[in-house]
């Protein structure tokens, strides 16, 4: 039985995720972090469009390390993927000597006249994949404060630290896009908000799961995210609970209107 779109994102975001732990696991002492970093994008990239071609011909594909063909624009379905969603996470150790697991594999279906329809995000070194369909996560709803705010462990945006000095905040340093996506997902965090730049690759995944776990997905102006563009920059994003956004969207918008874009 041919798998569901649901279903095919997920088995192709474990697959990729599998190359990616074998690709780290080979790497021998020593090896050149930005070697290994090539290596992991290329071969989960690789594997991907292999996949794809296999068990969805038809489709276009818009990858983080391939080349865009402009095709893809008038397709009626396009996979969305990023093969590795934090190259520095994947790259480096932590303190105690162990590699890092806060990045991520990210696959997306876009479809004509429908926007974002399937999607899932493996968290390969945590043994995990979040994705859309019937059994697809639900977040938990919550009016704690401080608000928990996913942000980076190494280039935190300015906009959340100007978001911090206004509100109750708690800032939750933690690895890829993804990873502090699906933070918002598990409960990890209360909000994702992200300023400082991204491309649709960034985004597609996570907010395909997270809008199937019933968060809230817009742009930092409250307008809606849209995919499969001529460019694909998609500069900011902000994931929350639906009881949360327009407490938020309200500071966001009194931020940006009196300091201008972030970063």
């Amino acid at each position: 039985m041919a798998l569901s779109d649901h279903e095919l994102a997920t088995s192709l975001a474990r697959g990729a995720g599998e190359v990616l732990l074998a690709v780290r696991a080979a790497a021998p002492p020593g090896l050149d972090t930005a070697e290994l970093k090539a290596q992991g994008d290329r071969s989960a990239h690789e594997f991907l469009v292999r996949e794809l071609a296999h068990v969805r011909p038809d489709d276009a594909v818009l990858s983080e390390e391939g080349k865009d063909d402009p095709a893809r624009l008038a397709a009626q379905r396009v996979w969305i993927v990023d093969p590795l969603d934090g190259t520095r996470e994947f790259a480096e150790r932590s303190e105690d000597g162990t590699w890092r697991d806060d990045w991520a594999v990210h696959v997306a279906l876009w479809e004509r006249g429908r926007g974002l329809v399937a999607g899932a995000v493996a968290l390969p070194a945590r043994g995990q994949v979040l994705a859309t369909g019937p059994d697809a996560p639900r977040a938990a709803s919550s009016s704690a404060r401080p608000w928990r705010v996913a942000v980076s462990r190494s280039r935190p945006p300015e906009i959340v630290t100007r978001l911090a000095e206004r509100a109750d905040v708690e800032l939750v340093a933690m690895g890829s896009a993804g990873v502090k996506a699906m933070s918002v997902v598990t409960g990890e965090a209360d909000v994702y908000l992200h300023g400082g730049g991204q491309y649709e690759w960034d985004s597609a995944a996570p907010v395909a799961v997270a809008n199937a776990a019933g968060l809230v997905t817009t742009r930092l102006d409250g307008s809606a995210l849209a995919y499969n563009q001529p460019d694909p920059w998609l500069p900011d994003l902000l994931v929350c609970r639906p009881d949360d956004h327009e407490s938020l969207a309200a500071l966001v918008h009194e931020l940006l209107s009196t300091t201008g874009d972030d970063e």
